[in-house]
């Protein structure tokens, strides 16, 4: 890999310095002087344009004024070896200060480097480099100056060489100030730093050894063109370009090092300053301006350290204010955050976290107290039908009411649409007085977005006891919860050990159904559907029941439920849907039998269950129209994406043949306007509507009527359901009812007894079904 121009610019250049300070130490006349400059300033000028032109430095007015000074140096040469070379000697004086003049704008384009740029980095820098150069000019005074200069007269004479060393001074304390407050990792700050403190010694060895001969010393001579040199390296280093990224430690060699010469500076500049003016003293050789140097670079000195000091002081209270702001924020911060985990940002009631902190200091206080769960009723219906932003409106509404009628104790969101209230100090009456009232209040509308929305709530009431964990305690809490759901809603129950062993019954029944499948514990039982007309079998519905070995057979109320809670109705719901498949296939086939199985909303929320279906139809070989598909009105009246994705399911299903009847009509809904629209074929009257034995039940009779005239005026057949007594029969028989079924014609009984009644109502015009 080659190297860039850059490097070899710079590796060039070294070399070419490197030769110009070998050839300063044969020079021996002034024409040879002359010309080494002359090439040691145009090596200069050359590596800074060469710079500029390769890293375009945004501070190139800084590099543009070193190249000015380098070449007024250059115009002082060329006026030195061919304007006068016979007035050397006769007018030095002069000729320095053509020289003298390149020393104000080198020092003003090394002023103008840039540093970090931190506010009051200039002064800063300015201040220590200043110090730094007085410290300097003291040492420099005692050692050179004074045993040069050593009488008044010497002095007047030779006043105008100690310009461009004092000057030199100046140059040195900006050198160090980019050192000080730049990174020390910037090669190319290093080297005009270097090159200021080149500057210094040369001119200070040509004003203490080669003025009085009239030619510059080797030093001098070496120095200058060191100078140069180091300039010419610095201008084509890749650093010129930038001040380099602080390391990511922190630790800064360069102000480190400067530090030390700092701190160095600031207590040697007073005691180099006692030691002079006493060495004076001693040797009788103190005269007025062996005391006013010193002391006048003591006092500036001082009062340069003093301003130091108070910008290290405003320094510090700015950064003790700012960390204390800092720290303010930072608490303020944390607070904001904590209440934001410990809050639910909808509402701004507390949350669980809080709720459960609470909880540990009322039960370790030993005071009375109870904890009310509560839940709102049909919320999930809200989502549904008016979509979750309303539903969140609603939650905001309800939890306000809440915190209206709690005023002193706790109300808190656990999830979605469950609160909590923490009722300290109350006795057994007094909680249920305030869960009553929570009841009452909740029945009331709410107001929301135009809508006025009942929210009522179940409550779960749990008193407090001593020694119990909280989360023992909120579990309780749920199982009461759990249970005024499944009394009806809208109401309260306190908790009770009953409670707790009815919900570990459950759990227990969950899990023995969950391999119920595997170890064929269900069974499917059939019961007939009779057609009215002639009494005749025309199918049977399937339903399902569960027979574990050695044990009574479980009702279906008692893990139906908990199937369709815990999920398990969707694979029983499956296995039901084949088993009746199958058996059924084969009475089709012989005389026409039709299959209804009853679909769970759990189920329907699945999005493959048409495609279960017409897999079940196809393993069986039972066609289409033979099978009814039995559901809830709450799966097609409820708005919302579960309730298109049934209907989807259930219109795809039709269009293959498949029929569908609405079980329990007319006792969830009061509106009929989806028996017109929605994807149903059958109604089966609940056997809430039927006629009970004994007097004649003249408003039973017209509520039979009018479902059957509906569903007659919307050509959809009618099947009655709980059917008990001849009585039953004639009037259904009588207002135009399709067919029944009820223990009147029979029981569900199992497959093989099944099969029996459909071959006797098969070969009899008036089958003997089943107990009448």
């Amino acid at each position: 890999m080659g190297k860039t121009p850059g490097a070899v610019s710079r590796w060039a250049c070294v070399a070419v310095a490197a030769m110009l300070v070998a050839l300063a130490f044969q020079v021996t006349t002034l024409s040879a002087l002359a010309g080494l400059m002359l090439a040691s300033a145009v090596l200069v000028m050359g590596s800074i344009v060469a710079g500029i032109r390769m890293y375009r430095p945004w501070f190139a007015r800084a590099w543009w004024l070193i190249l000015l000074s380098v070449g007024l140096a250059l115009a002082g040469n060329i006026i030195w070896a061919t304007v006068l070379p016979s007035a050397v000697t006769s007018n030095a004086a002069a000729i320095n200060i053509i020289y003298g003049v390149t020393y104000p704008i080198l020092c003003f384009a090394v002023a103008l480097l840039p540093n970090h740029g931190r506010p009051g980095a200039m002064r800063i820098g300015m201040i220590e480099g200043a110090i730094i150069a007085c410290g300097t000019a003291v040492v420099w005074w005692m050692l050179f100056v004074d045993p040069t200069l050593a009488d008044v007269g010497a002095l007047d004479t030779h006043a105008y060489l100690l310009v461009e060393p004092f000057l030199d001074l100046v140059l040195l304390g900006l050198g160090v100030r980019l050192l000080l407050l730049s990174d020390s990792r910037s090669v190319s700050y290093w080297l005009v730093g270097a090159s200021c403190a080149a500057r210094l010694a040369a001119d200070t060895a040509y004003l203490a050894y080669g003025s009085q001969a009239g030619f510059p010393t080797v030093v001098s001579i070496a120095g200058w063109v060191i100078c140069n040199g180091l300039i010419a390296v610095a201008a084509l280093h890749p650093s010129m370009d930038r001040t380099v990224a602080l390391p990511e430690d922190g630790v800064n060699v360069g102000r480190h090092v400067a530090n030390r010469i700092y701190s160095g500076t600031v207590v040697a500049t007073p005691v180099l300053t006692g030691a002079f003016l006493l060495h004076e003293g001693v040797t009788n050789q103190l005269s007025s301006i062996d005391v006013v140097v010193p002391c006048l670079a003591t006092a500036v000195t001082s009062a340069l350290v003093v301003q130091r000091m108070r910008q290290l002081t405003r320094t510090a209270a700015r950064r003790a204010a700012d960390l204390e702001a800092a720290l303010h924020k930072e608490a303020e911060l944390r607070q904001e955050l904590r209440f934001r985990s410990e809050h639910d940002p909808l509402t701004g009631l507390p949350g669980r976290s809080v709720l459960y902190d609470r909880l540990t200091h009322a039960l370790g206080s030993g005071r009375p107290g109870a904890l009310l769960l509560l839940d709102l009723d049909g919320f999930k219906d809200v989502n549904d039908r008016f979509g979750h932003a309303l539903g969140d409106d609603l939650l905001v509404q309800a939890a306000a009411r809440l915190r209206i009628l709690i005023e002193k104790d706790l109300v808190a969101r656990l999830h979605s649409d469950e609160f909590a209230v923490l009722l300290g100090d109350a006795t057994a009456i007094d909680a249920r007085s305030a869960a009553d009232q929570v009841l009452s209040a909740m029945r009331r509308p709410l107001p929301v977005q135009g809508h006025e929305l009942f929210a009522t709530v179940s409550v779960g009431l749990r008193e407090l006891e001593v020694g119990m964990m909280p989360a023992d305690l909120v579990q309780d809490a749920y199982v009461a919860l759990h249970a005024a759901k499944e009394a009806g809603r809208d109401q309260v129950v306190l908790f009770d050990q009953q409670l707790r062993e009815k919900r570990l019954e459950a759990a227990r029944t969950v899990e023995r159904l969950r391999g119920a499948i595997e170890r064929d514990e269900l069974l499917v039982h059939y019961q007939p559907l009779v057609r009215l007309a002639d009494e005749r079998i025309t199918g049977v519905e399937a339903l399902i029941r569960w027979q574990p070995p050695g044990e009574r057979m479980v009702p279906p109320d008692r893990f139906i439920g908990l199937a369709e809670d815990s999920g398990l109705i969707v694979p029983i719901g499956a296995w039901v849907l084949r088993e009746a498949c199958r058996v059924v296939a084969g009475w089709h086939r012989e005389h026409g039998t039709v299959v209804s199985v009853n679909v769970s909303p759990r189920q329907l929320r699945e999005p493959d269950f048409g495609v279960t279906v017409l897999d079940a139809l196809r393993e069986s070989g039972l066609p289409a129209a033979a099978l009814i598909l039995e559901i809830t009105e709450g799966v097609l009246v409820d708005a919302g994406t579960v309730t298109e994705q049934a209907i989807g399911h259930l219109s795809m299903l039709r269009a293959h043949g498949v029929r569908v009847a609405v079980d329990d009509f007319g006792t969830g809904y009061s509106s009929l306007a989806y028996l017109r629209d929605l994807p149903i074929d059958n109604l089966k009257i609940d056997k809430a509507f039927m006629p009970a034995p004994g007097p004649p039940d003249q408003a039973a009779r017209t509520l039979v009527k009018a479902i059957i005239d509906l569903a007659s005026g919307l050509s959809l057949s009618t099947i009655a359901e709980g059917v008990e007594t001849a009585e039953q029969v004639a009037l259904l028989r009588e207002l135009g009812c399709d067919r029944a079924q009820g223990y009147y014609y029979s029981r569900p009984v199992p497959a093989p007894d099944a099969a029996v009644l459909i071959l006797q109502s098969a070969g009899a015009g008036s089958p003997q079904l089943g107990s009448r």
